[in-house]
């Protein structure tokens, strides 16, 4: 391994899965196998399953986007979660790092769209691993139980392909657009993902909290009617 990797191996104030509940739940989800990329897709059903995705839980705080934090909430934005993911990587000795890109989200809300005046999703969070040579791309956001209640096609974790979220659901509707990819980092790079969201979604960080899933319900409602 590069002298280099020690950088994706190392604990930070947000990765830091040196925290002894984030080591713990680590050491439970990744299973007894010694193979780093069974350990991996271990870990990233676990962080995708166990972790509800909440868009509005954004905090762009070190503390907020601990992995430690998401963890005690049990919900997360898709940075918040790619956090998680890398610091149970690192956690099992598995290099991990940060990936982020601009993404066309087609299956958002009426509210959140209204919230950000953009149906662009600037900064999507992916964790990339690497395994067997190679950085993988796992993109734990959607868990399992939102993709069933909304028609969403799940995104599954191999190992040894990228996993990046499906551009079309179940229905073959559009379902997100990768427009940008921003690169890949040893951590999170919070200044430059602030200055982006207070440019881009101005007011956005201030929204007052709701239910994305209840919201998504709600949309589904109203198209079925509009229907007839």
């Amino acid at each position: 391994m590069d002298h280099d990797m020690s950088v994706y191996l190392t604990s930070t104030p947000t990765i830091n899965f040196d925290d002894r509940t984030v080591m713990e739940y680590a050491s439970a989800v990744s299973g007894t196998s010694a193979d780093p990329v069974e350990q991996a897709v271990n870990l990233f059903y676990a962080v995708r399953d166990d972790i509800r995705y909440d868009p509005y839980s954004v905090d762009l705080s070190p503390e907020g986007l601990s992995a430690s934090a998401t963890l005690k909430k049990g919900r997360g934005w898709c940075v918040a979660k790619a956090i998680l993911l890398a610091a149970c990587c690192r956690a099992v000795k598995i290099p991990a790092r940060l990936g982020f890109a601009d993404v066309r989200n087609h299956l958002s809300t009426e509210r959140l769209l209204k919230s950000l005046k953009t149906d662009v999703f600037f900064w999507h969070g992916y964790t990339s691993i690497y395994l067997s040579g190679n950085w993988i791309k796992a993109t734990p956001a959607f868990n399992i139980a939102l993709c069933e209640r909304f028609g969403i096609k799940p995104l599954n974790f191999d190992g040894e392909n990228d996993a990046i979220i499906h551009p079309y659901d179940l229905q073959g509707k559009k379902h997100m657009e990768y427009l940008n990819y921003r690169g890949e980092f040893p951590d999170v790079p919070i200044n430059e993902i602030m200055e982006t969201f207070f440019r881009e979604y101005p007011g956005a960080l201030s929204w007052s909290k709701s239910d994305f899933e209840e919201e998504r319900e709600q949309d589904m409602k109203k198209r079925r009617k509009a229907k007839g």
